[in-house]
């Protein structure tokens, strides 16, 4: 079985670096985000990243999506912040939306898929945020295989996954619903994902 702590609000010390320790050493950590468990992993570290994706399993070449804990960490991933990025930051982030960048070439292949983009999430999720502020940006593709449903537990993603994840970070049970909502920022914006933040308020954002 995978090594499972306790991350409620009140966190231990102890736990989040372990959890530090874990990511800074080319591990993969489940954690619960705003709606499901996520498997995370370091942008720094490709081979990590490649197991994620072989976990995950199915034919499909999607991009992973990546977390951050700040906006000032974009600049490990990004070129430039198209203008029309800048609204919908100051409104949503953080929380559950996803915005696709144009991504800096020494990247991962598997966070991008040669698009040249990168989709990037700051999450509304306290000690997530927590833990993302020491890491730096790591990956948040949901915890399940290729065509599951997502893990809303702990138990759930060690059912899963047993012992191909190095740390279980229980948070408990997690909201599920409807999952972020994607959406480019490269010239004309446009969702590629409709999730939890409706159209109707992403287009006051940018009026």
């Amino acid at each position: 079985m995978s090594n499972v702590l306790p991350f409620p609000i009140d966190f231990s010390p102890d736990t989040l670096r372990e959890a530090v320790d874990c990511l800074g050493q080319g591990g993969i950590v489940a954690l619960a985000t705003e709606s499901f468990y996520a498997l995370a992993a370091g942008v720094t570290y490709p081979e990590a990243i490649e197991r994620i994706a072989r976990m995950k399993g199915g034919r499909a070449k999607k991009p992973i999506l990546v977390l951050i804990g700040e906006k000032n960490q974009l600049g490990h991933l990004i070129s430039t912040i198209p203008p029309l990025a800048e609204p919908l930051m100051d409104r949503f982030w953080p929380g559950p939306l996803t915005l696709i960048f144009p991504a800096l070439s020494h990247l991962p292949s598997r966070l991008t898929q040669k698009t040249g983009t990168i989709g990037i999430r700051l999450p509304k999720v306290p000690n997530l945020l927590s833990l993302l502020r020491e890491t730096g940006p790591v990956t948040g593709t949901s915890a399940n295989r290729s065509g599951a449903p997502p893990a809303r537990t702990a138990q759930e993603v060690q059912e899963v996954f047993g012992k191909t994840i190095d740390l279980i970070l229980d948070s408990g049970l997690t909201p599920g619903g409807r999952p972020s909502t994607v959406m480019s920022v490269l010239g004309e914006c446009h969702i590629i994902r409709r999730g939890s933040i409706p159209a109707e308020s992403i287009d006051q954002a940018l009026a």
